[in-house]
């Protein structure tokens, strides 16, 4: 049996138009693993533009390709992007539509994009954003660190001296601190952390968000060093590391001791939720102390969601 819409009913999402605009700019999120997180209405503004702008023209390419979607592609990269983003401009005036994509996650953060957008809009050309995945946004949703108020800082200086002064200063931070790293950074990014934040700093790591191999730390500095080094494969991969607030380590540190004092009685996802209630130190945290612990005296870890 169907029924008729009423022609008074709003419209369901899907009735919306997406016929793309002329001359309009579209930055358009893609997939930062998983392809089925790219949303039918990316899939149709990239099928719908004159041009698509790409970070790396092969591997957008193969993404293309596996939509099935033939578009014609332009390099635009940090070398070359504020040399070319005032012939796209022009195009884009003269009425072509083009779409912005970089190799992984939503343009422009840490990734090229900015220049063009810039020149876009002091032209007055319209600007939409097709909303999609972002591994800092991921990231922090699983964190278990405040989310109310977060510094997106990008990837933190590869040599040793200038990292040191920069996790200095971005320790000072009162919100939540979300960084990028590489593989071949990361344990020493991480040993940093722990000398110049402190070991008990409230952390998180994600790597490999979406992807088959996806795992995720909460808890201290010293406790994520450990992580980290106790498995080689954790060495692999994207990283997306979350600095707690300095405020925060009184917290945690205040919990991990009312913490084991409960795993005296409690298993650990209830001595967790108990101490998180009693301290305000973060839940997800203490949990995967907890587990430590657990598994350090030989007992049995339980299965419990701290959440």
């Amino acid at each position: 049996m169907t029924t008729e819409r009423s022609a008074a009913a709003p419209a369901p999402p899907e009735d919306v138009d997406h016929t793309v605009v002329a001359g309009a700019l579209y930055v358009v999120a893609t997939p930062i693993g998983n392809l089925g997180d790219l949303s039918p209405r990316a899939c149709r503004i990239l099928a719908g533009v004159d041009r698509i702008a790409a970070e790396d023209t092969r591997t957008s390419g193969l993404l293309l390709a596996h939509f099935g979607i033939q578009r014609p592609l332009v390099a635009l990269h940090e070398h070359n992007e504020d040399r070319i983003a005032a012939e796209l401009v022009r195009q884009l005036q003269a009425g072509q539509s083009l779409a912005l994509i970089s190799d992984a996650g939503t343009p422009l953060i840490s990734d090229p994009g900015f220049a063009l957008v810039r020149a876009a809009r002091a032209a007055g050309v319209p600007a939409y954003a097709v909303p999609g995945p972002c591994a800092a946004v991921a990231a922090l949703s699983v964190s278990g660190l405040p989310s109310d108020a977060f510094l997106f800082a990008g990837f933190l200086p590869p040599k040793q001296a200038a990292r040191r002064a920069k996790l200095e200063q971005l320790g000072r931070e009162p919100r939540t601190v979300i960084v990028y790293e590489s593989s071949h950074r990361i344990a020493d990014t991480l040993a940093d952390l722990a000398a110049v934040l402190g070991p008990q700093r409230p952390v998180a790591l994600s790597r490999e968000l979406s992807k088959r191999f996806e795992e995720s730390y909460s808890g201290t500095a010293a406790g994520l060093q450990a992580w980290q080094a106790a498995d080689a494969n954790r060495g692999r991969g994207e990283f997306v590391l979350l600095i707690g607030s300095a405020g925060q380590t009184a917290d945690l540190a205040e919990g991990e001791r009312v913490l084991r004092l409960l795993l005296r009685e409690l298993p650990p996802s209830g001595a967790a939720r108990l101490a998180a209630e009693i301290t305000g130190a973060p839940r997800k945290a203490l949990y995967a102390v907890a587990l430590r612990l657990a598994g350090e005296n030989g007992e049995n870890k339980d299965n419990g969601d701290p959440d």
